[in-house]
């Protein structure tokens, strides 16, 4: 009887379990109990958590006497795939308490949801449990902590657990290559993967996109080239994720008639493919070529999931083409992804943006789930119109539903307090943010708070700020203080941040123009030659202002 439910489960894995199969097997497994072995109970939970069942799967669990090592972490990984961030580490602080201990597998998957909650605190206490049960040495969890750390903004850290794992797989040079690129250290990236050659590893198509990701800007077009040529010689460029990396590399490094080449020379495109080709044209400006891509695969017939859709409502907002928007909506409706909360995010978005306030909330109150990136959406749409009051009773809203903010629903808020001068309410949202929720500041949050003090004439606590910053401090804060310096003609404040900024930015002129638009209001036009004489002796330049109307 065992060995034929052995065949049954193995037979039924192999294809799509629906609620109802489920159900009914879950049944017929209960008749025989069979349900209180472990291995059985392990796979039931498996299939309720494919169909979004977690009640089903919880009870199964609860009810099940033996708790085996593969049912724990099927449990906390099934909240952690439905991102119940409390749930899951609930259960892993019983599992602990039990006579079943974590395996790698547990501690990788919550280690994974600390990083997607931004919770630093929780995985320094992972890391240390994962150090006391003597998997230190271990590869799979070192590849899973040098990530989390990496996507925390925390490299320091990551760094130290790569170096500290004598026996080094290629799946943790790929995660450290990786998290080199999503912190913006393209230099380590490459660096890494030099070494990585030189002691005989041989990478795969995701140390390739990892080295590829690094590369996010247009001074490094001649090293993606390289990287470029590599793969060729190597046989990845066929590979669709490789390919995929390339044509968003060219395209971030604003080279969208290389993107397009890689594109058309591959054999069959595939929908990663043209999603990257879109998101680049999306994210290096062009939102014209971005919408006829999309039209072009509509068009084809290529069903176009949720993150692309997401990607060029991203695009229609960003150019403030609400038309371009609408026929996307329409789209969304006709192929049901309103549900999808990405999309409706994007579309609060894209309607705010453009001045259309009441369709962005018609779409916020036809969601049948909302979680904090809708939330982040019209808190910030809201503050965007103008309507401070109705931003913070949505924020004590979302807290009261037991939501926890992240860092953007912190930056929408103090850009809430930045479009009405609110500068009591905006030090006591930038305190909660560090003290209450332990989120860390990053660029924005302090740009938005010295934007904040400096138009309201605070300009010595917007100095004192900023100079409390490690070093060398974000030339797009120096540069928000540099305005504020210019908005109250504080010529001799801004003499000292300019001087910050042109050893950050020598080659960036508009930072020069701005410091003798404020010499010329206090008539020191010596002053005012001077600078014009610099920024043509470095041949620096402002970019100019562009204006449009659109009808």
């Amino acid at each position: 009887m065992v060995f034929k439910f052995h065949s049954l489960l193995s037979e039924i894995s192999k294809h799509h379990q629906t609620i109802l199969n489920t159900k009914q097997l879950h049944a017929l497994i209960a008749k025989t109990h069979l349900s209180a072995d472990p291995f059985f109970a392990t796979k039931i939970v498996r299939f309720y958590a494919v169909n979004d069942d977690l009640s089903s799967a919880r009870n199964l669990f609860d009810e099940t006497p033996q708790r085996s090592i593969f049912l724990w972490n099927s449990i906390i990984r099934a909240y952690a795939k439905a991102h119940k961030f409390n749930n899951a580490l609930s259960l892993c602080r019983r599992m602990l308490r039990s006579e079943t201990k974590p395996d790698k597998f547990t501690y990788a998957c919550v280690i994974r949801l600390c990083y997607e909650n931004f919770d630093v605190e929780t995985i320094r206490l992972v890391h240390g449990k994962v150090i006391v049960s003597g998997l230190r040495l271990d590869s799979f969890c070192g590849s899973a902590l040098v990530t989390g750390y990496s996507k925390l903004g925390l490299v320091g850290e990551a760094s130290k657990v790569f170096y500290g794992i004598p026996e080094k797989d290629l799946v943790l040079w790929n995660s450290f290559i990786s998290g080199c690129g999503h912190s913006g250290l393209w230099y380590e990236g490459l660096q890494l993967f030099h070494w990585m050659r030189q002691i005989g590893k041989q990478p795969d198509g995701y140390t390739l996109v990892g080295l590829i990701s690094v590369l996010v800007d247009s001074s490094l077009l001649r090293v993606g080239q390289a990287a470029h040529a590599f793969c060729l010689k190597s046989g990845f460029a066929s590979n669709p994720h490789v390919s995929s990396s390339l044509v968003s590399m060219y395209s971030r490094c604003k080279s969208i008639d290389s993107a397009n080449a890689v594109f058309n020379s591959l054999p069959q495109p595939d929908l990663v493919s043209s999603s990257a080709l879109i998101t680049g044209c999306s994210q290096s400006g062009d939102y014209k070529k971005a919408m006829f891509f999309f039209r072009k695969l509509t068009m084809e017939g290529k069903k176009i999931d949720s993150i692309l859709v997401s990607s060029i409502l991203a695009s229609a907002a960003q150019s403030a083409n609400v038309w371009a928007g609408r026929e996307i909506h329409g789209y969304v409706l006709r192929h049901g992804l309103e549900f999808n909360v990405m999309v409706s995010s994007t579309l609060m978005d894209l309607y705010f943006k453009c001045g259309f306030m009441v369709l962005g909330i018609r779409v916020f109150e036809s969601m049948p789930e909302r979680n904090v990136i809708s939330y982040n959406s019209l808190i910030s749409g809201l503050g965007l119109n103008g309507l401070a009051s109705e931003a913070f009773k949505l924020f004590h809203e979302m807290l009261e539903k037991g939501l926890k903010p992240d860092d953007s629903t912190f930056s929408a808020l103090l850009s809430v307090c930045c479009h009405r001068g609110l500068v009591d309410a905006g030090r006591e949202i930038f305190r909660r943010m560090k003290y209450e929720f332990s989120i860390q500041a990053r660029t924005e949050h302090y740009v938005y708070m010295v934007k904040l003090l400096g138009m309201a004439a605070e300009l010595d606590e917007a100095y004192d700020l900023v100079s409390s910053l490690p070093k060398p401090v974000n030339s797009g804060i120096w540069g928000a203080l540099l305005s504020c310096c210019d908005m109250h003609g504080d010529f001799e404040l801004a003499e000292i941040v300019a001087q910050q900024l042109f050893e950050n930015q020598p080659e960036k002129g508009a930072y020069r123009v701005s410091l003798s638009n404020i010499y010329a209001g206090k008539g020191r036009w010596d002053d005012v030659q001077k600078l014009r004489d610099d920024i043509t002796e470095l041949q620096v330049r402002k970019v100019p202002g562009v204006s449009w109307i659109g009808i």
